[in-house]
């Protein structure tokens, strides 16, 4: 829902930047539409200037989202009409030069002008006509709206969830007693009278609570190294793909990567490697409450030596009854000494001390927005750690985003603001990758190509190349991710 409801700012800028290429302008010249296109720019531009105030009003004001859902679907009219504006352009600049270089063979393979061109066509025309008294009523409308000027994002790139097991243990604050709680019970004797070979111990939590992270924080410690053979993280999610889980473990544990979709063969396999082997495998991200479909997984995991652990991260109990063998783990909000600590580090990095001493107030009125998860704290110290504005950190803690019903996202507040405040490139090209599933895992050289091909990092000034400019993009993207 949020992806699609606040794309607005960042198409806006692909449009714009459709409406001054220059191979479209020669092309409108000639077909005595220039004038029509820089009025759509002028108003455009007026129009984007209050889209991020529009964006964050939504939230409440009906009215306000109404208007952005009608400008969007202009938006959308207009960038058909260019597109088509620029297929035409193109063409004919392919005939003019096959006229000239081209033999009559070459020639005849290019559709040559005709009557049901731009220049004759009704339909584009009647279009054209019907945009312009849209926007018209648009900015009409606007007026009634009082929406403000130029409030909050930001347009410029300057800077530099699958999990893995990696994690910087001096960035975590407030699950010492936690993790020590987790490693008494995986290496003590505890379970093993049950008559199961293989213990699992789910930690349970809300999401953001940082379950995934104590899981890190617990496969990472020296004592679980050295009390199993194998280590394996395998990252799961809502869905439970018994093969691809299965063969995930067995590349794991065999250190070979395999192709095969044969569970029985991957089963068989993966007996094998673990017979007499006493293991410890995280599932982190947990969703199926089939206990069917775990114990499908579970019996290939009995081929372990007796003292195997398995840990599950999960947001449900019901999930964990069916898997565990010992009490789940709940993990509950850190407090809010620890909560600080996590927001601070990032929030007053590389800042004067006078700068802090400025900022530090509003920033404890902000960090209590977090509710004690340490994900909402990362993000929003990700998000200040570059504004050293005080108006840029009131606009934070005062942003109507905070006031989102619950019922009506599933997304914590915090990533609404990580969003909103994201340089409008990167916007265009983060919601581009909400056409792929989830747990989709990209290809850098790919996913910057299909941003290429999309003209979501083109148009931009200086001579840059657009690959180069994809992998500036990309890379930003990544060391905002927590």
């Amino acid at each position: 829902m949020f992806v699609g409801e606040v794309f607005l700012s960042s198409f806006f800028e692909v449009v714009l930047d459709k409406l001054v290429a220059t191979p479209l302008l020669e092309y409108a010249r000639r077909q005595k539409v220039e004038s029509t296109l820089e009025d759509w720019r002028k108003t455009l531009l007026h129009l984007q200037a209050v889209v991020n105030d529009a964006e964050q009003k939504q939230i409440k004001d009906t009215a306000v989202k109404m208007w952005l859902d009608d400008l969007k679907a202009l938006a959308y009219d207009i960038e058909d009409v260019l597109d088509e504006f620029d297929s035409e352009a193109r063409r004919r600049s392919l005939v003019e030069g096959s006229g000239q270089t081209s033999t009559s063979k070459v020639r005849r393979l290019i559709p040559t002008f005709h009557s049901s061109g731009v220049r004759s066509n009704d339909k584009i025309r009647k279009k054209m006509k019907k945009i312009n008294q849209e926007l018209d009523a648009v900015v009409k409308r606007k007026s009634d709206l009082h929406l403000r000027e130029g409030v909050g994002g930001v347009s410029t790139v300057n800077e530099e969830r699958l999990t893995t097991s990696s994690v910087d243990e001096f960035e975590v604050y407030g699950r010492e007693a936690d993790k020590e709680k987790i490693m008494q019970s995986l290496l003590s004797d505890e379970g093993h009278g049950t008559g199961r070979k293989v213990r699992v111990i789910p930690i349970v939590g809300m999401g953001g609570v940082g379950k995934t992270t104590l899981a890190q924080m617990i496969y990472n410690d020296g004592r679980v190294k050295d009390e199993f053979d194998f280590r394996v993280w395998v990252y799961v999610s809502d869905q439970f793909d018994l093969v691809g889980i299965t063969r995930a473990i067995l590349e794991s544990v065999s250190g070979h990567s395999s192709d095969s979709k044969n569970l029985p063969l991957l089963e068989d396999k993966l007996q094998k490697e673990l017979n007499g082997k006493r293991f410890f495998l995280v599932l982190d991200d947990m969703w199926n409450q089939d206990p069917i479909r775990w114990s499908g997984l579970e019996k290939t995991l009995r081929a372990g030596a007796r003292g195997s652990v398995v840990m599950v991260t999960t947001r449900h109990e019901d999930v964990a009854s069916i898997m565990r063998t010992t009490p789940s783990h709940h993990l509950s909000e850190l407090s809010d000494e620890h909560c600080w600590l996590v927001f601070a580090d990032l929030a007053f990095e590389n800042i004067t001390p006078d700068a802090r001493q400025n900022l530090e107030p509003i920033g404890r009125q902000i960090f209590k927005k977090c509710k004690g998860l340490p994900l909402a704290a990362k993000t929003l110290g990700g998000l200040l750690r570059s504004k050293h504005d005080k108006n840029a950190w009131k606009n934070m803690l005062n942003s109507e985003i905070w006031d989102l019903p619950a019922e009506q996202s599933s997304i914590l507040p915090v990533l609404h603001l990580s969003y909103h405040y994201l340089p409008s490139i990167l916007k265009q090209c983060f919601a581009y990758c909400s056409i792929f599933p989830k747990d989709h895992e990209f290809q850098k050289e790919e996913l910057i190509l299909f941003w290429v091909a999309q003209g979501l990092v083109g148009g931009l000034k200086g001579g840059e190349i657009m690959e180069e400019v994809g992998e500036a993009c990309f890379h930003n993207l990544l060391s905002r991710s927590c």
